[in-house]
């Protein structure tokens, strides 16, 4: 089983072609992908962003959320 790989902020904000206070914003609403805290580091697991983007597919402007 291949470890499931660390990315900080930075790269999860570049991956997701967005600012990273956007990233920084996401987390305290809560509608970002999952973190982790190491202390004062922000990293995010790749399988956790993965499986955030895929819930977050959508087949129309007028789906609902979870629908």
């Amino acid at each position: 089983m291949r470890p499931d790989p660390l990315c900080n902020q930075k790269t999860v904000a570049e991956r997701l072609d967005i600012s990273e206070r956007t990233l920084e914003r996401w987390r305290v609403e809560g509608t970002g992908p999952a973190y982790l805290k190491a202390g004062r580091r922000v990293l995010y697991r790749q399988s956790d962003v993965d499986t955030w983007l895929n819930a977050s597919k959508r087949v129309s402007t007028s789906q609902v959320l979870g629908g």
